[in-house]
C-alpha cells in the first residue's frame, strides 16, 4: 500500500525521521523576528501581542451590518471585516437593472459615501482598522472610507486598515472584475502610489490565495500563484518609480487555513521563508522589508450543508493551525454558512473559538511551537520546493498576467478541485457526515431577509442622494475622473476623492472609469 498524500501531492511516511529535515534547517529557521522569518514575522509572536480576531461581515443595509459590527466588537473582537454585496463588488448601484436581485444578499449595499458612514455609525474610526474585502472597485471604497473618516472628524493619518484590491485572481478564481488587466494594474499601482504619498496606515492590497484555494487549488498551488499574483503587482509599481522598501512592508496576504493541521501549518511557515527570499533576490529588498504579514480565513467549501454542528470541529482544526503557524488577524468561519447567513449565535460562537485557542489552549504561549518537528519540518521544505517549481512555470510563461490570460492558473486549479471531488465520490477521503457517518439530513435554513424590500429601501435613498447634491459638482468630478483615466499616468486616486467627496456613487465612477477603459470583455461601445 502506498503512503497517502497530503493535498499537494506530498507522501507521508508513517514514522518521519531527521533524515526527513534538510541539513541546513538552522539557516532556513533563522530566529523570530528575522530574516527569513520562517518562525514569524515578531521576535515574541503572540506573547507580545495576540493576532487580530477579525471576523467577516456584512449584510443587507448599512444598519444591519452596523448592528453586527457593533455585536462582535462588544463580543471581544479586535478588528473589523466588512463583505460587500455584488453589485459594490462590480461597480453597479442598486438601482441598475444588473443588480436586480443581488441587492444587499453576499455583503453590505454600498451606493455612496452616505451608506458607508452608515456601516461605521457611532464606531470612531481612528480606534480600530478596517478590512475591505472589495477589488475591481477597491479605488472607490478606500476614497469613500477617507471622506467617511474627515466627515466623522478622523485625519487620515489616524485611519488603519486592508482593501484587498486584488484583482488577478479575480480573472483566475471569483469573477467579480470589471475592467481589462492592463487598466486593472494601473488603478492597483495608482492606489500604491496615493497610499505611500500619503503615508497612510492602510495596506493597499491583501494579495488573496485564500479564494484560489476555495477554487479548488492545493496548498502548493495557493503559495505558487498568490505570490506571482504579488510578483506581478510589485514589478509594476517598481516599474513606475516606487521605492520597493517602501511599499514591500505595506503589502499584505490573504490565505486559507484547510484541515491538514499539519501541512496547513507548514504551509505558512513555507510561506514567510519564501516571500523574504523572493524578495531579496528579485527587487534587493532590505531583510526588513522582506516580512511577510497575512490574513487567514478557515475554509468555507470545508463546511458541510449535512450536520452542520460538525462545522465547529472543522473550524477549530483550522483556526488552531492558523494560529500554529503565526497569522497576523484570523477570522473564523460560522458552522451554518453552508446554509445562510451566519445568525448572531453562530458568529459569536466562531469568535469564541479563536479566543479558547488564544487564551485557553496554550498555542500562544511560545513562539513556532512544531518549529523542529521531523514531520512539519519536511512538509515545510516539500511545500517550498514545490511552490518555487510552479512559480518558474510562471516565469516560463511570461510572468501572472500573462499566466492567467493564457488559462495556465485557471487549469491547474481546475486539475487539482477534479481530482479533490474524484476522492471524495470514491470514498477515498473522507468528509464526516457526507460519505461517511451520514445520518442527519441537511436541516431547514434559516429564514432569508425581505430582499425585495431592502433593495426597495436602497433605491429610495439612491434618489434622495441624488436629488439633493450639487449635479453640476458631480459631473465635473467625473469627467475629472474619465480624463484622468484617459490620460497615460495620469493620478486617478485624487479625482476619484474629489467625486467622493460630490456624492458620486459607486456606479456613477465605475462607468465614469468605463468610458476610458471598457469593460473586460467587451468593447468601448458594446
Amino acid at each position: 500500500m502506498s503512503d497517502p498524500r497530503t493535498s499537494s501531492g506530498i507522501p507521508v511516511r508513517p514514522c518521519h525521521t531527521a533524515a526527513d529535515v534538510p541539513p541546513d534547517l538552522e539557516v532556513r529557521l533563522g530566529a523570530p523576528g528575522a530574516f527569513p522569518y520562517t518562525r514569524g514575522v515578531h521576535e515574541t509572536m503572540y506573547r507580545g501581542r495576540l493576532w487580530t480576531m477579525r471576523q467577516y461581515a456584512g449584510y443587507g443595509t448599512a444598519e444591519e451590518t452596523n448592528a453586527r459590527f457593533r455585536q462582535l466588537l462588544a463580543a471581544g473582537q479586535t478588528g473589523l471585516s466588512t463583505a460587500f454585496d455584488l453589485p459594490t463588488q462590480m461597480g453597479y448601484d442598486a438601482d441598475h437593472p444588473l443588480a436586480a436581485g443581488e441587492v444587499g444578499r453576499v455583503g453590505v449595499a454600498v451606493s455612496s459615501v452616505e451608506d458607508l458612514e452608515r456601516v461605521f455609525e457611532g464606531i470612531p474610526l481612528d480606534r480600530v482598522s478596517t478590512s475591505m474585502t472589495i477589488n475591481a472597485t477597491a479605488a472607490i471604497l478606500l476614497a469613500m472610507y477617507l471622506v467617511a473618516g474627515e466627515e466623522q472628524g478622523v485625519a487620515w493619518a489616524r485611519l488603519s486598515g486592508t482593501i484587498q484590491n486584488d484583482v488577478l485572481k479575480e480573472y483566475v478564481a471569483r469573477g467579480t472584475y470589471v475592467f481589462p488587466p492592463d487598466a486593472s494594474l494601473r488603478l492597483i499601482t495608482d492606489i500604491f502610489r496615493f497610499v505611500v504619498a500619503n503615508d497612510l496606515a492602510f495596506n493597499p492590497i491583501s494579495v488573496s490565495g485564500y479564494h484560489m484555494r476555495e477554487a479548488g487549488a492545493t496548498a502548493a498551488q495557493e503559495l505558487a500563484f498568490t505570490f506571482a499574483n504579488a510578483l506581478e503587482y510589485l514589478g509594476g509599481a517598481v516599474r513606475a518609480g516606487l521605492d520597493v522598501d517602501r511599499l514591500a512592508p505595506r503589502l499584505s496576504f490573504f490565505f486559507a487555513a484547510h484541515n491538514d493541521l499539519f501541512e496547513e501549518v507548514a504551509k505558512f511557515r513555507a510561506a514567510r521563508r519564501l516571500w523574504a527570499l523572493l524578495l531579496q533576490e528579485r527587487f534587493g529588498a532590505r531583510p526588513e522589508s522582506c516580512a511577510l504579514r497575512f490574513h487567514t480565513q478557515t475554509a468555507g467549501s470545508t463546511l458541510t450543508a449535512q450536520q452542520p454542528l460538525v462545522n465547529v470541529v472543522r473550524v477549530t482544526v483550522q483556526a488552531l493551525a492558523a494560529a500554529l503557524g503565526g497569522t497576523q488577524s484570523l477570522h473564523t468561519n460560522a458552522y451554518d454558512e453552508a446554509l445562510a447567513l451566519p445568525t448572531e449565535a453562530s458568529a459569536t460562537l466562531a469568535l469564541r473559538t479563536q479566543q479558547v485557542i488564544a487564551h485557553e489552549s496554550g498555542a500562544a504561549r511560545t513562539v513556532d511551537p512544531l518549529a523542529g518537528s521531523y514531520y512539519v519540518e519536511h512538509l515545510t521544505a516539500a511545500l517550498e520546493e514545490k511552490a518555487r517549481a510552479l512559480l518558474a512555470e510562471v516565469d516560463r510563461r511570461g510572468g501572472a498576467a500573462k499566466a492567467i490570460a493564457d488559462g495556465f492558473f485557471q487549469d491547474e486549479i481546475a486539475a487539482a478541485a477534479y481530482a479533490a471531488q474524484r476522492a471524495v465520490e470514491s470514498g477515498e477521503d473522507v468528509v464526516v457526515g457526507v460519505n461517511r457517518y451520514a445520518g442527519e439530513e441537511r436541516p431547514d435554513a434559516p429564514p432569508l431577509p425581505d430582499f425585495s424590500a431592502l433593495a426597495a429601501k436602497q433605491i429610495e435613498r439612491l434618489n434622495r442622494l441624488r436629488a439633493g447634491r450639487d449635479g453640476t459638482r458631480v459631473a465635473a468630478t467625473l469627467a475629472a475622473v474619465t480624463a484622468a483615466a484617459r490620460g497615460a499616468g495620469a493620478p486617478l486616486m485624487e479625482p476619484i476623492v474629489e467625486a467622493v467627496r460630490a456624492r458620486a456613487t459607486v456606479g456613477e465612477i465605475t462607468a465614469a472609469l468605463e468610458v476610458a477603459w471598457g469593460r473586460h470583455g467587451r468593447s468601448l461601445t458594446g
